[in-house]
């Protein structure tokens, strides 16, 4: 039975070095509908994005801070060895008429290794769409249009040097091999995967992913009876498939309206 832990994942109350994989998908900074969460993790943020003197690249900044402190918590709680995978696309958002792009997988990378993370081959997550044909920008006349991004990544981080296993681990390890063609598959950079369907309303705030790219993940990075964290989690997705794996997963979600959406399995703390 997998815990879901309302609060902030910027202090967990969990013991240092207890966790061995943590898979998430953080608020994206500078997509709409997550400023309302940064915001209330920094309430300078609402006032850079909307006030009179705005500046979104200080509003960017404290977004990334703010994501920062989770993953200085994570370093805290990661095993030596233990893997953090991090699902997050970039944005591009438009602020006094001038449109951008936010590389928000660049400025993780950036946070997590001054952390003194070890950044491993990220997955680029290919998302189709039902909409192929959907360009911005100016059509059929150069240059002003702009490159459709239909690709998330999954950066991985390892802390510190490769795991070591007791004979205890051993066991477990061998327990949760997984087959060559599901390691050809899983093991090239690019996955291509439909996202989960965002309904309107309190789903569209959870950043699910599908449970597959949630289960080839833990298969990857961890063993039978391992703990799998997930710092961000929503309505329990990473946490679901962990328990179904035999992994123990723990979850930490600051927004209690999610309360009513999780779901009997889970104990809420």
């Amino acid at each position: 039975m997998y815990r879901m832990i309302f609060g902030d994942s910027r202090k967990m109350e969990l013991p240092s070095s207890s966790v061995h994989l943590i898979v998430t998908s953080p608020p994206y900074p500078m997509i709409k509908m997550w400023d309302r969460v940064f915001s209330q993790m920094d309430p300078k943020v609402g006032k850079l994005l909307t006030g009179a003197d705005s500046d979104v690249r200080q509003a960017y900044g404290l977004m990334h801070k703010a994501l920062g402190e989770v993953w200085c918590e994570a370093c805290r709680l990661l095993v030596d060895g233990g893997i953090m995978c991090v699902n997050v696309g970039d944005a591009t958002r438009s602020f006094n008429g001038e449109f951008r792009l936010f590389t928000n997988h660049a400025r993780i990378t950036e946070v997590c290794e001054r952390l003194g993370f070890v950044s491993l081959p990220f997955i680029l997550w290919k998302k189709p769409t039902n909409k192929p044909n959907a360009f911005l920008g100016s059509g059929f006349l150069p240059p002003n249009a702009y490159v459709t991004m239909d690709h998330e990544f999954i950066l991985i981080f390892r802390k510190g040097g490769k795991r070591k296993f007791s004979e205890e681990g051993k066991a477990s390890r061998r327990e949760s091999t997984y087959t060559k063609k599901e390691r050809d598959e899983w093991f090239s950079q690019t996955w291509t995967m439909r996202g989960v369907r965002q309904e309107a309303g309190l789903a569209r705030r959870t950043a699910a992913f599908p449970e597959e790219l949630a289960a080839r993940l833990i298969r990857m990075f961890s063993c039978v009876g391992e703990t799998v964290l997930d710092p961000f989690a929503g309505t329990g997705t990473t946490l679901k498939v962990a328990e179904r794996l035999g992994r123990n997963p723990i979850g930490f979600e600051i927004d209690e309206n999610l309360k009513a959406v999780v779901g009997e399995e889970g104990i809420l703390v």
